[in-house]
């Protein structure tokens, strides 16, 4: 397959880490997807730690580009290009919460690969060595067969764990509903999944899950941007006016109610 041959480097950097460390470090097969998942999510720290920062941008950004939308809501063309230029004056990066999941999925299809093809190129090579996990289910075996039902359960759990301290992070209802609900939508597919691609897919659950409680106590809430009243001008204007002012040799115009003047006793004539 085309897929296949695109991915065949993955796998084959995949299939000499499970085998290093099956071979070298002494863990089961099993125990070495867990660790290659480790040894994955380990690599992808600065990308997550960056996507925890996009996040939490958006969020606190988010009254603000909601009052574009609703000024432009009748031009989406101009509505997408100020949204882009405030993106831009705000460094912010829409796309980088979803860096984590897209460095991830070549590696689960190439590990679905290495595992549909494994008892036959691999496993004879070390024949001493087993396929079973916990002597519940074979890692080669589809997850509906066994105890695999089993491990989807506690898959299913730990998706919906750490979808929800991703979900928290998001404004729209509709997306949280939605990114709750993947989950369950996938468990037929998943059901035919290789069962060694549910311990890869489980240990990064847990891991994801983890990973938000530390990060959500050690990594600091960006400061809020600065709140702007009806009478504050934008940047750009305020930009604009001010040389404009120094070189007509006043001062700004005062902002706030009018000053009252006091008018001196003793100034009208007296009556006659």
């Amino acid at each position: 397959m085309i897929v296949a041959g695109i991915l065949s480097p993955i796998e084959n950097v995949l299939t000499d880490v499970l085998v290093w460390l099956h071979d070298s470090i002494g863990l089961s097969w099993a125990w070495s997807i867990v660790a290659l998942t480790v040894i994955v999510r380990v690599l992808l720290v600065p990308v997550v730690i960056r996507q925890i920062h996009s996040m939490q941008s958006l969020q606190l950004h988010a009254p603000e580009m909601k009052a574009i939308q609703q000024r432009w809501k009748h031009d989406r063309q101009r509505q997408q290009e100020e949204l882009m230029r405030f993106y831009k004056e705000n460094k912010i990066n829409p796309y980088a919460s979803c860096l984590p999941i897209l460095f991830q999925i070549p590696i689960f299809i190439a590990l679905f690969y290495v595992l549909r093809d494994f008892e036959k190129e691999i496993f004879p090579q070390f024949q001493h060595s087993t396929l079973e996990w916990l002597g519940l289910v074979d890692i080669t075996e589809p997850t509906r067969a066994g105890w695999g039902p089993l491990l989807l359960l506690v898959y299913v759990a730990s998706q919906l764990s750490s979808t929800w301290l991703m979900s928290t992070q998001m404004q729209s209802m509709a997306q949280r509903v939605l990114i709750m609900a993947l989950p369950i939508v996938f468990i037929p597919f998943i059901l035919h999944f290789p069962a060694g691609l549910m311990i890869y897919w489980l240990t990064t659950n847990l891991w994801t899950t983890g990973q938000g409680i530390v990060t959500r106590r050690l990594l600091p809430r960006p400061a809020p941007p600065p709140k702007r009243s009806s009478r504050t001008p934008p940047k750009e204007q305020a930009a604009e006016h001010a040389p404009a002012e120094a070189a007509a040799g006043r001062a700004p115009a005062r902002s706030g109610p009018p000053r009252r003047v006091k008018r001196k006793r003793g100034g009208r004539p007296p009556r006659r």
